[in-house]
């Protein structure tokens, strides 16, 4: 039961992070580097296009399970503590996913890019 409720709140903490790294990637008091990386991280965490797709056994949480968690920890350590916790506390308030049309319309034109790219790719190999 205790590890139900451990798991629980480590999931709201992650949630809330997310949504703080989002709001650290569009403020000022963040360095360029901390936003890039804030962004990366929340983007890659809203997207619902992952990197290994969920229906491939194990592989397909584990990189949920590795990679979210590791970028949060990387991106909350390049932002300075005191912006950090200010942050923690707006997306605290706000706790819903940002949700937009550009947002959404930016990451589904990242990754029809990078499928007609790698389409391409595919063709050349096939051609020689």
């Amino acid at each position: 039961m205790q590890l139900i409720t451990k798991a629980k709140s480590w999931a709201k903490s992650l949630k809330r992070d997310i949504v703080a790294l989002w709001l650290a990637a569009r403020d000022d008091r963040v360095p360029w580097h901390a936003k890039a990386v804030a962004g990366a991280v929340a983007v890659y965490a809203l997207s619902p296009v992952d990197l290994i797709p969920d229906f491939i056994p194990v592989l397909g949480y584990l990189d949920d399970l590795i990679i979210v968690p590791f970028g949060i920890l990387l991106a909350t350590r390049l932002i300075p503590p005191g912006v950090m916790a200010d942050l923690r506390a707006q997306a605290a308030a706000r706790l819903k996913r940002p949700s937009g049309r550009a947002g959404m319309i930016f990451i589904l034109v990242v990754w029809a890019c990078c499928i007609i790219y790698m389409g391409l790719l595919f063709l050349r190999a096939l051609r020689s």
